[in-house]
């Protein structure tokens, strides 16, 4: 099994691409706290790649921007390459099934800038009358 799941807060803001094909791809840093301190009292935190593919990256790009607090769950994946000076180089990055965006959609205070999922549309009113039900005739 391969599955990750993450809470951070963007090192950068979003960078958006399209392939060849036309599907969109974004990429940002999270960096996700550790859960103890270290010998000193700090707690260090890991700057980790992300990868995020067609809509959902459409959508990371236009909400997201550095400092940003999300949470990710996807997969590990890793590639390599060739470095210009002849050497192999690995790269290790999370590949996004799922981002949420954590906090509201109002600014708040020193001009950060969070979101959250959009208000739910009103829904149409109901002219069917309820009957008083008595509490001793509930099956529970």
């Amino acid at each position: 099994m391969n599955k990750v799941v993450l809470i951070g807060n963007l090192t950068r803001d979003p960078e958006l691409q399209t392939t060849n094909s036309g599907v969109s791809v974004c990429r940002f840093s999270l960096a996700v706290t550790r859960r103890f301190a270290n010998a000193e009292g700090d707690r260090e935190a890991d700057f980790i790649n992300i990868t995020v593919w067609r809509n959902q990256a459409e959508n990371c790009h236009k909400y997201l921007k550095k400092g940003s607090k999300c949470a990710v769950v996807g997969r590990i994946q890793t590639s390599s390459y060739d470095a210009p000076d002849g050497s192999k180089r690995y790269t290790t990055d999370v590949v996004a099934d799922e981002v949420e965006f954590i906090g509201s959609r109002n600014n708040s205070e020193g001009g950060e800038e969070s979101y959250s999922a959009p208000a739910e549309k009103p829904k149409a009113k109901q002219t069917a009358e309820l009957e008083e039900i008595d509490d001793d005739s509930l099956p529970f």
